[in-house]
């Protein structure tokens, strides 16, 4: 990578500046963006990609938060094929659970935890730790959690079980709590980066880790599922990705919503997205069947509802 930083600029590596500004979770293919005899003639391809006999890259952008980016890139050689749909779609499903690790990673550095220090080093942490089973019922909470609890919130702990004080994505939590337990992969879609804040308050992100067979969950059985809240800013998904998360809605979807649950009108809306009134229709339609709404004034309220995670970042 210093070798790349030092020969090459932002732009000098094709594919890197589409990955970089594009969505989330949409893999840039290199010869999806130029043609191959064009690949050739850049200076990247000839001083650094053809000497190691490799022909085209596919980059996913898998984190992004203010303060970094995460980038995934895989390079095929030279004596194979180029980069299929197939490929960019399991490279799309990937992504998600490169994320997760990341956060978690962030709050947890389990390279420096031995199993017999696992629960000392929760409780000591001072981010909020919940052990869960699959039905979301409380197992074990340690003292920043406890603390949390104890003040109302973000998070609630009702007749055992755990709660987001956000009724908005209270059902989203349960749901990926059982999808942890499961090790269903829907949880890469579904369990990254829900805002658990409600309106007026600080923002709070939770982050569900399975505890798959093994070390982790030996120790903690019968707990299925970590629960992780962060309270710090650079740790606040991007409005986009709170929407895409709680409601399986695309990026265009997310961006729609964002416009009309602000108060824009649709046609104010199409305007500053740069799309057609019928091409947002398209979207309001499917954002309306998506979160069992009917009308523009219940996506003004639903927005409202979520509170702090899109109105710190605005429409």
């Amino acid at each position: 990578m210093r070798v790349l930083e030092e020969d090459y600029d932002f732009d000098g590596i094709p594919g890197l500046k589409a990955a970089v500004v594009g969505d989330v979770d949409r893999p840039v293919a290199t010869l999806s963006l130029m043609s191959e005899s064009e690949l050739q003639l850049t200076p990247f391809f000839q001083n650094w990609a053809k000497p190691q006999g490799l022909r085209e890259a596919c980059i996913t952008k898998f984190v992004h938060t203010p303060d970094r980016i995460g980038l995934l890139g895989c390079t095929t050689r030279a004596s194979r094929g180029g980069i299929s749909i197939e490929e960019q779609h399991f490279l799309a499903l990937l992504s998600p659970h490169l994320r997760r690790a990341s956060l978690i990673g962030d709050l947890l550095d389990q390279g420096r935890v031995t199993t017999h220090l696992y629960r000392q080093a929760l409780d000591h942490l001072a981010v909020p730790v919940v052990l869960t089973h699959a039905n979301g019922a409380i197992l074990h909470a340690n003292a920043a959690a406890e603390q949390m609890f104890s003040v109302q919130g973000p998070i609630l702990s009702r007749n055992g079980v755990l709660q987001a004080q956000n009724p908005v994505v209270a059902r989203a939590l349960l749901d990926a709590i059982a999808s942890a337990a499961s090790a269903d992969a829907s949880l890469g879609a579904r369990g990254i980066g829900l805002p658990v804040s409600a309106q007026g308050q600080p923002p709070a992100v939770a982050y569900v880790l399975p505890l798959t067979e093994g070390t982790a969950r030996a120790v903690f059985r019968p707990a299925c599922a970590a629960v992780f809240i962060s309270t710090t800013t650079s740790s606040s998904p991007l409005p986009e990705a709170v929407l895409t998360t709680l409601f399986d809605l695309t990026p265009a979807e997310a961006r729609v919503l964002l416009r009309i649950g602000s108060g824009l009108s649709a046609s104010k809306s199409a305007s500053s997205l740069g799309i057609g009134e019928n091409t947002l229709k398209t979207h309001l339609n499917r954002i309306f069947a998506k979160t069992g709404t009917r009308r523009q004034a219940d996506l003004v309220k639903l927005v409202s509802d979520i509170g702090t995670p899109l109105a710190a970042h605005g429409p």
